[in-house]
Order: C-alpha cells, then structure tokens, then sequence
C-alpha cells in the first residue's frame, strides 16, 4: 500500500509518501507546499489545490491519510486551515483516493508510543522507523510521514484481526 501523509495548513503543507514491505516502512518521497502569505486568500487555495494535484499525479498513491484539525490553542488561523484541507480532500476525491484522517494524539502515540508526544520527538521516532538519517527536519513534512506511518500501522492491525 502506497500512503500519502498530508499535515493540512495554510502556508505550509507537508506531505509524505510511505510504504510497506513487509515489515519495514520506507519513506519513498517527500516535500513541503508553501504559500506566500502576502498573496489573497483564494489565491492561496488555488495554489494549495494546484501543487497538490500534481503530488497525487507524480506520486499515485492509494490513499490519502490526513491529520485531522485541531485547534486547541491557535484558533485563529482555524478557518484557513480548514479551507486548505478541503481543498487537499477535493483534489483526492477528483482522482478517486480514499481520504482517512487521524487525530494528532491518535498519530503521535502510534508513532512514539505517546499521545502528548513534542515534534521533537515525533521527528526522532519518525526518523527511526523510516531508517533513515536523510528526511528532512521540517515540522509539517515530519508530521506528514506520521500520519502515513500511523495510516500503516492501523490498517496493519484492522488486517490481522480479520484474518
């Protein structure tokens, strides 16, 4: 399975692209869409919606995994990044990809074993499960190959209990 991890958000979108084979994870692609804040809204969106299409086409993944919103303590840049998802799922739906999200607790604990987990030591734990010293150290990319990992690791599970 080919999983795209999205970390939704406004200026920055980071996405990464993992697999699985057997039991090892490898980090396959990454990258990092900015927008210029300076820019109008909707032409932001646009530019979001644009650049991510062009993942999805480079990268054919087989689903989307995305971190779901959560806005505990940054409320006011909350509508922004709603739209920026709903832009990110629109561009998935257009091609036919399931859109699955998780909650940030739900990623952090799959990945660190701890819900409260800092980015530093998502970053570290993702670092260590993809084997490799060359991801970028970027937030919103870490965050992203999290949610591909988390995706992984719970469709791992929902698999063996059926069987």
């Amino acid at each position: 399975m080919r999983v795209l991890g999205v970390d939704p958000g406004y200026g920055r979108v980071g996405w990464g692209v993992v697999t699985r084979e057997a039991s090892v994870l490898k980090a396959q692609s990454w990258g990092l869409i900015e927008t210029d804040a300076a820019t109008d809204w909707s032409q932001r969106l646009a530019s979001v919606y644009d650049r991510f299409s062009q993942v999805l086409a480079l990268e054919e993944p087989d689903i989307v995994a995305a971190e779901a919103l959560w806005f505990g303590a940054n409320r006011t840049t909350a509508m922004g990044v709603a739209k920026a998802a709903g832009v990110i799922a629109l561009a998935a739906a257009q091609r036919g990809l399931p859109v699955v999200e998780y909650k940030p607790s739900v990623v952090k604990l799959t990945v660190t074993g701890n819900g409260a987990a800092r980015k530093p030591q998502v970053r570290a734990m993702v670092t260590r499960l993809l084997r490799s010293s060359e991801l970028p150290k970027v937030d919103d990319v870490a965050d992203a190959l999290a949610v591909a990992i988390c995706h992984l690791q719970h469709s791992r599970l929902t698999q063996m209990s059926s069987e």
